[in-house]
């Protein structure tokens, strides 16, 4: 098993036009495997972004039908290449809609699926509203998929606020973990670089985080710089807040080094609270 690979961001604006967001996201998958990525990883509910809660469920479709999951997997099969399809808003079998993680291998065949465990329901103090679970249903599993590099750990945007799941994920073996993501301007510019960062340096891991950008739909703006970090939690590529593709070589052997030099996950310890 080789440890060494070439990772992509795929940076978008996702609107409420599906094929016109699947189009654009589907060239730039092209553009990327001509690069030289052998990982493309896609944001959060790349394919669709609907600010109104109650518009979701007519605009979602289950594994079988959902077109961008077709496309996105056409596409792995065709390339011949890995791909991390950040989420897409799936209608499951009990009509419940999960926000759906999906690794992707080269044959277009789907290996994992992750469902978000922790559900964005918040009021900003500016006045900002989102209430997620109004729709989705949240997932009760956390994820450890095996790649041709290693293991991933999948998560999706809200979940980067609880360190608990990623100390779980690298505590069981993971050496990079995914965040695709939708944050907000207002949060992501307060928090993305440095809770990212965090991640990556309390779990000596890597950390490969898409993130969608610009003006969706209504008032609904995302924060755009899809970031990869390394162990040491320096950052390979920032995408900046214009739709596009970062890029950066992963090398997983980085991995235990840094785990070597501060061997925090074998340091922790039991503890009560008083």
């Amino acid at each position: 098993m080789t440890t060494t690979f070439h990772a992509a961001c795929i940076q978008n604006t996702a609107t409420r036009d599906i094929a016109a967001n699947i189009a654009w996201v589907c060239e730039r998958i092209g553009e990327a495997r001509s690069e030289g990525a052998d990982f493309i990883t896609l944001p959060e509910t790349v394919g669709l972004i609907e600010p109104v809660n109650a518009q979701i469920p007519d605009a979602c479709y289950s594994e079988a039908e959902d077109v961008g999951l077709l496309a996105f997997r056409q596409q792995a099969q065709t390339l011949a290449v890995t791909i991390l399809v950040g989420s897409q808003l799936i209608k499951a079998a009990d009509q419940r809609i999960v926000n759906r993680s999906f690794l992707l291998d080269t044959r277009g065949e789907i290996v994992a699926r992750y469902d978000k465990l922790h559900l964005f329901d918040i009021e900003l103090s500016n006045g900002e509203f989102y209430r997620e679970s109004d729709v989705i249903a949240a997932g009760d599993k956390a994820v450890l998929a095996s790649t041709p590099w290693g293991k991933l750990g999948m998560s999706v945007c809200y979940d980067l606020r609880f360190a608990a799941l990623y100390r779980a994920l690298a505590q069981n073996g993971a050496q990079f973990i995914t965040i695709p993501a939708a944050f907000t301007q207002t949060t992501g510019k307060a928090h993305w670089h440095t809770l990212v960062r965090a991640r990556a340096i309390e779990n000596a891991c890597f950390i490969i985080a898409p993130n969608q950008c610009g003006h969706h739909a209504d008032k609904r703006k995302s924060w755009g710089h899809s970031l990869i970090v390394n162990p040491w939690g320096e950052v390979l590529a920032d995408g900046g807040v214009e739709p596009g593709i970062i890029y950066a070589d992963i090398d997983l052997s980085e991995v235990d080094k840094a785990r070597n030099m501060i061997p925090a996950l074998k340091h922790d310890r039991p503890f009560t609270l008083d």
